[in-house]
């Protein structure tokens, strides 16, 4: 499965750097051509290599969310992780005045792409949108009082991503000078994607499914509930608490170039296991290949779709996803009947 997962990431790569107003001519012209050369090498290349990356950081952060509170349910978002990594954001604009920019990665696109103000601006907007995914991971933990109560948590996930979510809307509101980036950025977007944000994700998701794989016996401890996981010897204090930080710095990475793109990360660790059962040690590696594999091609999809124009890639996924969400209750709901 990761070998075909793999060869349909690098076919769309392939299309989606053949994708624009000039389309495949701009690949055949790049190496003798410098205007078509900077349109694949600066623009379509970066953009779609970093719609694989994000989406590999949202499959990752979804397999961790649910192995660790034993939830199908559990996803980056749905336990307020994104939308405190956006309230990051936006305290991030509010701070650098908003720069006049049409998305929060705009002014690091548009500088030199070796500069350190590139470098500066990208690790601040990661930087800021890492801390508010740690805060709001830590507040939906207080809330819920811990991960033993699976309802309690779904619960407290939603009234902090409710709350952080009107106080983003709330400094929106205070400063319409940030309105226009902190939109693009609440639709989600990977047209301002460069060179420097994707060798951060890429950075990130490296350290992360590197950390993920070890904790994976963790994971697969915590399946068989907490009880049996703790008579096998673990320290699941530190190491919970080390795969809540694994699940910040997957989701604050990724929200941060590309805003909120919904369904990812859940749909992403559903997929693998409807076709591969196994320890989380391959469920891991294969949920952040399919997550790449997914908004990869609903970028080309969002690019294609209304060409010239675009969509924007968060509320293709979220129609998208919200459709196999409502097929997975139906097919579902349809064998207990039957069962029944």
């Amino acid at each position: 499965m990761g070998l075909a997962l793999a060869l349909l990431s690098l076919a769309g790569l392939l299309l989606g750097t053949s994708l624009g107003s000039t389309g495949f001519e701009s690949v055949l012209q790049a190496g003798h051509d410098a205007v078509a050369a900077q349109i694949v090498w600066d623009i379509r290349l970066p953009r779609t290599l970093g719609a694989w990356l994000a989406g590999a950081l949202l499959g990752l952060a979804g397999a961790v969310a649910q192995g660790l509170f034993r939830n199908p349910l559990a996803d980056p978002y749905l336990l307020g992780s994104a939308s405190g990594a956006s309230l990051g954001v936006a305290v991030m604009l509010v701070l650098v005045g908003g720069l006049g920019m049409a998305h929060p990665s705009a002014a690091a696109l548009v500088m030199p792409t070796g500069s350190w103000g590139a470098w500066g601006l990208r690790l601040g907007v990661t930087g800021a949108a890492f801390a508010g995914a740690v805060v709001a991971v830590a507040l939906t933990l207080a809330l819920a009082r811990g991960v033993q109560q699976t309802l309690r948590l779904l619960l407290a996930g939603v009234v902090v991503g409710v709350v952080l979510g009107a106080l983003g809307s709330l400094l929106m509101q205070l400063r319409p000078d940030i309105m226009p980036a902190l939109q693009s950025f609440l639709l989600g977007s990977t047209a301002y994607v460069s060179w420097p944000a994707c060798a951060l994700m890429l950075g990130a998701w490296l350290l992360c499914q590197g950390l993920a794989w070890g904790l994976a016996p963790v994971l697969d401890g915590l399946s068989l509930g907490e009880a049996t996981a703790s008579s096998l010897g673990l320290r699941l204090p530190p190491l919970r608490a080390l795969l809540v930080a694994v699940l910040a710095l997957a989701t604050g990475t990724a929200v941060a170039q590309t805003g909120l793109i919904g369904f990812v990360g859940l749909a992403a660790p559903h997929l693998v296991r409807s076709w591969v059962k196994g320890r989380h040690s391959h469920l891991l590696f294969l949920s952040a290949l399919m997550g790449g594999l997914l908004l990869l091609w609903a970028d080309i999809l969002a690019r294609s779709l209304i060409a010239p124009q675009e969509l924007p890639v968060g509320v293709l996924t979220a129609v998208v996803g919200g459709g196999y969400l409502l097929w997975l209750m139906h097919r579902s709901s349809g064998r207990s009947m039957g069962q029944g």
